[in-house]
Parts: structure tokens; sequence; C-alpha cells
């Protein structure tokens, strides 16, 4: 019980302590995959992650969806203090659904202007406005725009497509000038993270299948395009600590219908036949994250297709390393590479 204690502490002090602990302590044991060489302090996090839960047990999925929650608040640095929040609803496919506005200090969260329309990552089955809520404050800030966050539609209670229709609806909506807000497509531009991101993905094939107006960019942080799992990425990382193989498979069961085409390109929109024509496109991807190759492949099909992409690789890191802010100094700099792009895409 007490070497056990003092395991814990010593995981927690190279998480949370300075870098040059975790820099330490890992000095010639850093995992390496295809030659990309892991950030120590993402190693630290997922050896933490190692000791606090068995990576291949799913817990129930209600107790998941409060543990995402939870690290988003021990791991996170907090939301900007000064940063404007408004709690609103907007019309989606259950009908009236949860968001919340995120607008710099001494902004107007409800007057027209330059907006990110964000979706939260999490498997498609969790994430909330409160796992995203220190995120969208910090791109709100540094981007000098508006955020809204959408609470979409969550497997199992609503499968694949159900989140895809949610968020094509709530785009029409803000585009219709529901709720007031003064959006407009060429001062809008949709992301996510991670299962968000992929929605956003599949968002730009359902807009570019019906003609229907695109927004000026779409921001995709370690995207999930290619529901095959058969990449390289997938199989070498597939024990990763923060995002193991069997988890997504987990994620999957509980998000698609039986017997869905994994190449459909609403769930795999690297399979999209529209993808020429798409706005230009922010793409991040961390090298020991098992989504690695998504991001890449997908930033190389969308630039055959003639669309402009910034791909950023940050070959030592894990999945979800912009949402462990305190543990990892590399997710700040992202964070902040993303509001760069994101003002010179809106001129903010």
């Amino acid at each position: 019980m007490v070497m056990g204690k003092l395991a814990l502490i010593g995981g927690l002090l190279r998480v949370l302590g300075p870098t040059w602990i975790a820099r330490a302590t890992y000095r010639g044991k850093l995992d390496v995959v295809d030659g990309r060489a892991i950030d120590p302090k993402a190693k630290a996090a997922g050896d933490l992650v190692n000791m606090l839960r068995d990576i291949n047990v799913m817990p129930p999925l209600e107790e998941s969806r409060a543990q995402l929650d939870m690290m988003a608040t021990k791991f996170d640095q907090p939301c900007p203090a000064d940063v404007i929040t408004r709690d609103i609803t907007l019309p989606g496919l259950t009908g009236g659904r949860a968001a919340r506005l995120y607008v710099p200090a001494g902004g107007d969260p409800m007057a027209g202007q330059p907006t990110l329309l964000y979706l939260h990552g999490g498997g498609w089955v969790q994430g909330s406005l409160t796992s995203h809520h220190s995120l969208c404050g910090k791109l709100a800030k540094q981007g000098n725009l508006r955020v809204i966050s959408y609470d979409y539609v969550l497997a199992p209670e609503h499968k694949f497509p159900a989140a895809s229709d949610d968020i094509l609806m709530v785009y029409k909506a803000l585009l219709d000038g529901t709720g007031g807000l003064g959006v407009q497509p060429d001062s809008l531009i949709v992301g996510g993270d991670s299962a968000g991101g992929n929605l956003t993905a599949a968002l730009m094939h359902d807009l570019s299948g019906a003609g229907l107006p695109l927004p000026a960019g779409q921001l995709l942080i370690y995207p999930a395009v290619d529901g095959r799992m058969t990449s390289r990425s997938i199989q070498a990382l597939a024990q990763q600590p923060l995002l193991p193989k069997s988890r997504i498979g987990w994620f999957l069961d509980l998000y698609l219908p039986e017997g869905q085409d994994r190449q459909d390109p609403r769930f795999s929109p690297l399979f999209s036949d529209h993808l020429a024509g798409q706005p230009p496109a922010l793409i991040l991807a961390g090298g020991h994250d098992p989504l690695y190759d998504d991001g890449v492949s997908y930033a190389a099909a969308l630039r055959e297709a003639g669309v402009e992409v910034q791909l950023i690789e940050y070959e030592g890191q894990v999945h979800a390393f912009l949402s462990l802010t305190k543990a990892i100094p590399q997710g700040r700099e992202a964070i902040a590479r993303c509001a760069t792009w994101l003002r010179q895409r809106l001129g903010t």
C-alpha cells in the first residue's frame, strides 16, 4: 500500500512537476515509434494513466464520461478568467440542445462576429461542454473570436449517423439566423478534436455534397477519419495508454449500428468523394497518437484534391495533449498555433 502510494506520488510529480524531472527520469528510456521519440511529459502522462486504470478494461459508460470531465479539470489549465461565457440553447436533432458561447474580454457573445463552431472529442460517446471548457476559452481569447461549443448527441443513446445529422442541423440553423448570433459562412470556421474532428470532416462532406454554403476553414485536431482501424500507427500504438486500440474499439461498438459500412464517408471522411472545393484546413497530428496516420493521410488526400492544408506534426505527442496543458507544455504551444491560424483565416 505504501509503495503504491509512493509510486502514485512519483507519477503525479513527473506529470505536474517541471519538465526536467520527467526528462531526467526517462533519459534513455523514451519509447520510439518509426523514429518518433515520445515527449518525456507525454510519457509521464501515459505512465500515470497506466497506474490509475487497466487500459484494456472498459468502465461503465457513465463512469467513463465522468472520468473525462475530471481529467480535464485536473490536468488542463483553466479557462482564462477574463473570457466571457454564456450558455444558450440551439435547435438540434432532439430539440433544444445546450451550447456555450465564449468571447474575449469586453466582447458581446450575441453580436455578429468571426466565430469558431467547436465540436468536442470523446469517441462519439462522451465529452461535454465541461470537458472542453478550458480549450474553448483559450481559443476564444488567443484567437480573438467567438467560440460556440455545441453539445451534440452522443451514442449509444443516439448511434451513427445521429451526431452528424445533429451537427448539420445546427450548422444550417446558425446560418439561418436562429438564436440571433449573426453567423455568416465567410466569418465562420468549424473545428474539433478527435471524434469532433471526425464530425467536422463529415460536415464538410455533407455540405459539399448538398451544395450548401461552406465555412471559411476547418480545424482538425488529431481527427479520426479512417474507420478501418488498419493504419500503421493504430497497430504500432495499440497499447498507448491515452487511447489504446481496445478503447477505440469500445467507442466504435457503442457508436456504430451493427453491420455499418466502415468506409461510409460520413463516418470515414477519408473516403469522401467531395474533398475538392472544401475550405482550407489546419490539421494537428501527434506522433504517439494512434490517430497519427489518420491526420497525415487526410492532409495528403485534401491536398491531392486541391485543398489548402497546413499540417502540424508533434512527433512526440499523444492523443488529447491540447487538453492536458498542466502536464504537457507542448499542448499550450499547439493551442497558440491553432489560434494564430484562426486569426489569419478570419482576419482577427
